[in-house]
């Protein structure tokens, strides 16, 4: 991994590969799985993510849907973590426990099943996207609810 005074070379190639496309006027998203389409790319995004988490004791990588689900498996594999998959309502099978959260035009929940996190364990949200923060906070309070520990980096 390159040092803070270097840009690693990775980086480059990572960003030319993601499209930012005007979903509203003067309103710009990155749509981050155009980084799918470039294995090298994509490679490097892993692997940056692994370089980075490797070693710092982490058992949890939750996926916030969906595309917590692209990136996150590939992470938690590669660290030696279990994936928790964090749901809109009604998807996961069997008894699970939810968080409401608020968004630009309302409110949904996300759903994470019960019994999967155990107390003092060390997790990492993989979302691809924070806008108002909304399903952050929510996969942050239902892991700490049951006694997982968040990792901010």
């Amino acid at each position: 991994m390159a040092s803070q005074d270097e840009q690693d070379p990775r980086i480059s190639k990572i960003s030319s590969a993601i499209c930012v496309r005007e979903v509203l006027p003067r309103i710009m998203f990155q749509d981050k799985t155009t980084l799918l389409l470039d294995n090298k790319a994509f490679r490097g995004t892993i692997d940056l993510f692994v370089e980075r988490y490797r070693g710092k004791n982490i058992s949890i990588v939750a996926g916030v849907e969906a595309r917590g689900f692209i990136f996150g498996p590939r992470i938690a594999l590669a660290i030696g973590a279990k994936f928790v998959p964090m749901r809109k309502p009604n998807k996961l099978p069997g008894e699970v426990i939810s968080e409401v959260y608020s968004l630009e035009y309302g409110t949904d929940k996300m759903e994470m099943h019960v019994g999967v996190v155990q107390g003092g364990e060390r997790a990492l949200i993989i979302d691809d996207l924070i806008a108002t923060s909304g399903t952050w906070g929510a996969a942050i309070r239902l892991l700490e609810r049951v006694g997982g520990v968040c990792l901010c980096y």
